[in-house]
């Protein structure tokens, strides 16, 4: 025991210490459960979606265009320029 340490702070390092190796086994524990960590034969992707993440839609809104007259091509070249020079 070093003699410069306080009692006091052996005790905290050791208590961190104990806090992190158990923090490490919770969070690796978890990691397995929702199989994000590879096992003894290797990396093995889950296929069943995680439940708290919704499932996404495949179709999306109809998509729009809308046709510029030349006055506003220009406005919008204009513009482009603009932003472009800073």
């Amino acid at each position: 025991m070093p003699e410069h340490a306080p009692i006091l702070q052996l005790i905290g390092v050791t208590v961190l210490a104990a806090a992190a190796v158990v923090w490490a086994g919770v969070l690796l524990r978890l990691l397995r459960r929702a199989g994000l960590v590879a096992g003894a034969a290797g990396a093995r992707r889950r296929t069943v979606p995680l439940p708290a993440v919704p499932s996404q839609t495949l179709v999306g809104p109809p998509r729009e265009s809308v046709e510029l007259t030349p006055a506003e091509q220009d406005a919008f070249a204009g513009l482009v320029r603009h932003l472009a020079n800073g």
